[in-house]
């Protein structure tokens, strides 16, 4: 009997280790020009939306950052178009920055989608409980 209820404490145990935790959601803050910050956002979501499939993420690019989402400027294009193809993962970039940087929707790699303000977008995904990333 003892030997039962230990096998039957291991198997218990161990699927409660592969069990996914709880889905987050957290959004990931961008403002730097510098690619190699680029590189570690992308790396960042794609571990942790293939590790966490039920979570949702969501990359914001503003200011300096912009070069990450456009067509012939982003150093990560490819994994960004993928990520961004993921139903759990979004890419935003801020109108006001486009408008500054006179750069035209039709310059973003695909999927990406524009929001009104990048500080704001982030402000009420916190409201609404995302945890947050500042990438530098």
């Amino acid at each position: 009997m003892k030997k039962y209820l230990i096998i039957f404490f291991n198997c218990f145990f161990a699927l409660n280790l592969l069990a996914q935790e709880n889905p987050v959601k957290i959004v990931f803050d961008v403002t730097s020009d510098d690619v190699k910050v680029h590189q570690k956002a992308v790396r960042h979501v794609k571990m942790m939306s293939e590790a966490y499939p039920e979570s949702d993420f969501e990359i914001v690019v503003y200011s300096g950052a912009l070069d990450m989402v456009l067509n012939d400027k982003s150093s990560v294009a490819d994994d960004l178009t993928k990520l961004a193809q993921d139903e759990h993962v979004t890419v935003a970039v801020c109108n006001g920055t486009m408008t500054r940087e006179n750069a035209d929707k039709s310059a973003l790699l695909p999927g990406v989608i524009v929001v009104p303000d990048g500080i704001l977008e982030i402000a009420q995904k916190q409201s609404q409980g995302w945890s947050y990333i500042k990438e530098q």
